[in-house]
């Protein structure tokens, strides 16, 4: 039994620490606070158990001694504990009287730092809490203490005669009295004077005032908890200094419809560019097994022959594989997930990419080539734009005269467009389609979307494929969207814009380049 306090840092889950996250992953229990970014959860084990013990500006939605005696419990039982708390345990969290309980106890415990908050937030909002030129020390210190005290603990002479940066946590409340006090004990109501809120997070934001228009600023600006309030003459560099905030897409709401297991790079790209990304994932992933059938076509229309050529219906994780595709000149992968799923059928089957060597590979684009790449193996073409009629046309192009007894494979989606088979299968032996998996619709956040839409922090929200506008629209539709006149819509492509289109909607942004990369460097160039 053991229990971990681990800081889980300001709230940018990038500056967690490597200790933090390999303990996570080991424990049985994870207790968090509301400060904890969310997303360091993903680190737990799946089986773990989660327990929310936040506390927000004052409201505790667990009481400090139930916070303890749980932690004592959950240890007893046996179990490893993460006690995951905002910023670092030891710096204004209480970690010490959680420990202290633990050691009462008879609890093994340890203490993983995490970045505080006072260091953090002001560094991101361009303040340096040092410098040679205005500040040869700094002090923290809190500005809500404990009520019961008879007397304020903090020597406010003290501090206004130190030429220190002064940064105070959890003072929102109490501005007025620590403007007051600092001036009282003499500092210079011109003394530069900073406000961060939820610093280092997509909420980010900052403030530069003076010690003296501080309280009125913050209430005309509306600022609260969480926020540090940073006093001193290095809280005058934020202009200087300030690069967070000036990002294109800084504190721009851009909603991200892709899977969920896709969703984490488009994040990614969009959160270096200053975006608050929301994740709505509409749609899942779901592999078939090997009895998938192949989808019929619509009646009337050119038919690709059944997979495989022999009409049993069987798939190769059923078949010899190898016997398989040693039908084939030619496979064509249409997706990242094309590439992932036929992978693991090959796995099943006990092969690897030497089972290609002879096979022509065509992918759709640069995302589904690297993915490829990934398994050792350089796609054989690249069309031109990154769509099925593109990919025909390339086909049709580079592999001239060598087509006619040539029979293609074609791994992909249960549900998508049947342009590649059409386009092909008069000019070569046959396209036969392989379905390796199906896009199901995904409950999305959908509360969070129309309250973030509703009060403007939402600009923009993205479109990856057809599947992604259809389900979205679903949870809400074209006619509330429109009731955003601030949203606009973006489209990874013709094909997703022309089903945007149909539900009545415009694309405000499309990239060149029917890529996610091309896709994101549109949207920061357009908001």
């Amino acid at each position: 039994m053991k229990v971990s306090l681990i800081g889980a840092g300001p709230g940018d889950p990038g500056l967690f620490t490597l200790k933090g996250r390999d303990v996570l992953a080991r424990a049985d229990v994870v207790v968090y606070d509301y400060l904890a970014s969310e997303s360091l959860l993903a680190y737990a084990r799946a089986d773990a158990e989660l327990i929310y013990a936040g506390k927000q500006g004052g409201d505790h939605s667990m009481p400090q001694s139930e916070i303890n005696a749980l932690l004592v419990r959950k240890a007893k039982e046996g179990k490893l504990v993460a006690r995951l708390k905002g910023g670092d345990p030891y710096m204004f969290g209480r970690g010490g009287e959680e420990a202290e309980a633990l050691v009462a106890a008879g609890v093994d415990f340890e203490v993983v730092p995490g970045v505080t908050s006072g260091i953090a937030a002001p560094a991101y909002a361009g303040i340096p809490l040092t410098h040679r030129a205005c500040a040869s020390s700094v002090l923290f210190a809190t500005g809500h203490e404990d009520p019961g005290k008879a007397e304020s603990a903090h020597n406010w002479d003290a501090m206004a005669r130190s030429g220190a940066t002064l940064v105070f946590y959890m003072g929102m409340k109490n501005l007025p009295e620590i403007a007051r006090r600092l001036t009282e004990a003499g500092l210079d109501a011109d003394t530069p004077t900073a406000l961060v809120q939820w610093g280092t997070t997509p909420r980010h934001r900052s403030l530069l005032t003076t010690l003296g228009r501080a309280p009125a600023e913050a209430a005309e600006h509306a600022f609260s908890a969480p926020a540090l309030i940073v006093v001193g003459r290095a809280a005058g560099l934020r202009d200087t200094l300030n690069s967070f905030e000036k990002r294109p897409l800084f504190g721009k709401g851009v909603v991200v419809t892709r899977a969920r297991e896709q969703a984490s790079e488009t994040a990614a790209m969009l959160e270096e560019l200053g975006a608050e990304v929301i994740l709505f994932p509409t749609i899942a992933i779901v592999p078939l097994d090997a009895a998938g059938a192949a989808p019929a076509l619509p009646a009337g229309e050119p038919r690709s022959p059944q997979f495989p050529p022999d009409g049993s219906g069987q798939t190769p994780a059923e078949l010899a594989l190898p016997d398989v595709l040693a039908r084939y000149g030619m496979v064509i992968f249409t997706s990242v997930n094309g590439v992932k799923y036929f992978w693991e059928r090959l796995r099943r089957a006990g092969l690897d990419a030497r089972a290609l060597a002879d096979i022509e590979l065509i992918c759709i684009g640069p995302a589904t080539a690297a993915a490829l790449r990934g398994h050792g193996l350089e796609a054989d073409l690249l069309p031109e734009n990154y769509v099925a009629e593109s990919v025909a046309d390339a086909i049709l192009k580079h592999y001239a005269g060598r087509l006619a007894d040539m029979r293609i494979l074609l791994p992909r989606a249960l549900k998508a467009r049947d342009a590649l088979p059409k386009l092909l299968g008069a000019h070569c032996a046959g396209v036969d389609v392989l379905p390796l998996y199906d896009t199901v619709p995904a409950g999305g956040r959908r509360d969070e979307v129309l309250e973030k839409a509703a009060s403007g922090v939402i600009r923009c929200i993205t479109f990856g494929s057809s599947s992604t506008v259809e389900n979205f629209l679903k949870l809400i539709s074209a006619e509330i969207l429109r009731g955003f006149p601030q949203i606009k819509f973006a489209c990874i492509g013709p094909i997703t814009a022309a089903t945007l289109e149909k539900a009545g909607l415009p694309c405000h942004i499309m990239p060149r380049e029917y890529t996610i990369p091309a896709l994101v460097n549109a949207v920061a160039k357009e908001l």
